[in-house]
């Protein structure tokens, strides 16, 4: 007869093996969005980085403005720059040589399920906090709870909305269960920042403001002064200093971030040699001021670094919370009065071209005229067929008389049944039209007088100035503002990130980057399809038909973009042969480059 303390042991013996088993041979390492991951599993490094990278030095950097808070996670506070990338990590790492792939970082890798409702990720035995405590599942999962929190910022509450719970199955491996199939939630569950619960030392999560961070990033901080520059230093027991994901990577000893209040004298600052290295994003600086003694003998180099990046859109976004907004009609109307041909010949030095889509520069842009997939898919979500048509590109005036864009705009002001008296422009309700733009940059207003003259030619009052960034941004996540420049930068892979951006859901939560306030029962049915997609073909259809119906809606008053990085360092740094196609100049100098 057998025993039944035998019978047990066999029956838990045999669970285990079958466990054991699973993690060895069906684990996966890499993740990838709709085609073949490049690197295979057991890939050395990345080919955009020099393995042989010499180590150690300091980089200087520069940075706007001032921040507040050590931690980057809270709603509430400014953050340094660099904070994100230099000490916190991820499950997984994002290849820059790719669309969406993911390779295991503090995952040594994971197990979808097979009906897609949940995730299991494994832990590295080798991962390591900066203290040098091992990363648990537990800090995991206290990670994840602490960002999807009331106290942390609500876009992770929106990126991870269709996890359901967490279950920590052991010290190296944790379960994410799902509300819903989503085909893209296991891969962005590997982008969750890791940080250990000592951080907190007893205190609540939004006390943290001034606690150095304990994460498992490549560097620690090493001395700051808020408002003036922080100092990070290499951790020199960096647990991934040899893991496949960071050879060749993360090469200098010590990188600081120097803050400017005015990035004019910023400028100066650098050609003086207070720091090394500045992605220049103002035209007209880079057109007549980067030159010099140092530029003509060879001690500074300017560059422009070529990407693929989908640079999504860049505009004047209108407040469609506000009164004066709701109505599309004068949306557009105000658009007709940018005159950005003008603007790129006399400020911009023909630098840029101009956003005709929200997702400019790559192929999930959508055409003039609606595809048959777009037209059949917009049936199949009963989007109106009024709402599938050709892009608005008529205030785009490549080369005409401006003058009728103004008369249009007036056209549409006058079917509104608006009166122009006194040269000022009266709605029905005889209020007096005028707007206020909210800025942080200073350089915005040289662009903002020529929009502001052209408004005034209707009867339209524009004001604008320039206040503190810390302001800025209290305004900006209360919806405090009419108009401001809005950036919604783009994946090859959009995904989750959609809701917090255009979604209804998302219009009305403070601190979300829906700023405009949208909120449009179609764009929501897109962002959906896209999110739960089948395959990358109808992602690709249902962002098309997705930036057709928010680019016809007038939303954003759309601006320009450029397909390079524009650069200049002094002559002191190497850096790999090859570029990677979608990068960010600054992540990639420092992930990348070395000293000589």
């Amino acid at each position: 007869m057998n025993n039944p303390k035998h019978l047990l042991y066999l029956f838990i013996t045999c669970t285990l093996l079958l466990l054991l088993s699973k993690e060895a041979f069906s684990v996966e390492y890499s993740i990838s969005q709709g085609y073949p991951a490049k690197y295979p599993d057991n890939f050395k490094h990345f080919d955009y980085v020099n393995p042989r990278a010499k180590q150690g030095g300091t980089i200087r950097l520069s940075a706007f403005g001032t921040y507040e808070s050590l931690n980057p996670f809270l709603l509430k506070s400014l953050a340094p720059a660099g904070i994100n990338d230099l000490i916190f990590e991820t499950l997984m790492v994002r290849s820059l040589d790719e669309p969406s792939s993911s390779y295991g970082h503090i995952a040594s890798g994971y197990d979808l399920a097979d009906d897609g409702l949940s995730v299991t990720y494994f832990i590295k035995s080798n991962a390591r906090f900066s203290n040098g405590d091992q990363i648990t599942a537990d800090d995991i999962k206290f990670s994840f709870d602490t960002l999807i929190s009331n106290v942390s910022h609500p876009q992770y509450r929106l990126y991870w909305s269709d996890v359901k719970d967490t279950i920590v199955l052991n010290d190296r491996s944790i379960r994410f269960l799902f509300n819903k199939v989503n085909p893209e939630l296991h891969m962005i569950i590997g982008d969750l920042p890791v940080f250990s619960k000592k951080w907190l030392n007893g205190k609540k999560f939004e006390d943290t403001i001034l606690d150095q961070p304990i994460a498992s990033g490549p560097y620690m901080i090493d001395s700051y002064e808020p408002g003036k520059f922080i100092k990070y230093k290499k951790n020199k027991n960096y647990w991934a200093a040899s893991e496949p994901t960071r050879r060749g990577m993360y090469n200098f000893d010590y990188i600081t971030f120097k803050y400017y209040k005015d990035m004019t004298v910023g400028l100066e600052a650098f050609k003086a040699g207070e720091y090394d290295y500045i992605f220049e994003n103002h035209s007209k600086r880079w057109a007549r001021d980067y030159s010099g003694p140092n530029f003509t003998n060879g001690t500074i180099f300017k560059t422009s670094l070529k990407h693929e990046n989908n640079a999504g859109i860049q505009g004047f976004i209108f407040n469609t919370r506000k009164e004066i907004f709701k109505n599309r009609k004068v949306r557009k109307a105000i658009t007709l009065a940018f005159d950005f041909d003008w603007s790129n010949r006399n400020l911009f030095y023909n630098q840029y071209e101009r956003c005709t889509s929200y997702f400019s520069n790559s192929e999930l842009s959508a055409s003039n005229s609606p595809s048959i997939e777009e037209i059949n898919m917009a049936k199949s979500l009963n989007i109106p067929s009024s709402k599938v048509i050709n892009k608005d590109l008529t205030f785009i005036n490549r080369n005409s008389n401006f003058r009728n864009n103004l008369i249009e705009a007036k056209r549409i002001f006058d079917d509104l049944g608006w009166k122009v008296k006194n040269n000022v422009l009266y709605d029905t309700n005889d209020r007096p039209i005028q707007f206020d733009f909210l800025l942080a940059q200073k350089g915005f207003e040289r662009i903002l007088a020529p929009f502001a003259k052209n408004l005034k030619k209707l009867g339209i009052h524009l004001n604008y100035r320039t206040i503190d960034v810390s302001l800025y941004q209290r305004r900006v996540d209360t919806f405090d503002f009419d108009m401001m420049v809005m950036s919604y930068p783009q994946s090859q892979s959009p995904g989750n990130e959609l809701f917090a951006m255009f979604h209804s859901n998302s219009a009305e939560r403070r601190g979300s980057y829906n700023v405009g306030g949208i909120a449009n029962k179609d764009v929501d049915k897109l962002i959906n399809k896209i999110v739960y997609s089948k395959n990358r073909d109808e992602m690709i259809t249902a962002s098309h038909l997705l930036d057709r119906v928010l680019w016809n809606e007038f939303y954003l008053l759309p601006n320009w973009y450029i397909n390079e990085h524009r650069v200049a360092f002094f002559d002191k740094f190497e850096m790999p042969d090859k570029l990677p196609k979608y990068y960010q100049p600054t992540d990639y100098v420092l992930k990348t480059w070395y000293l000589k």
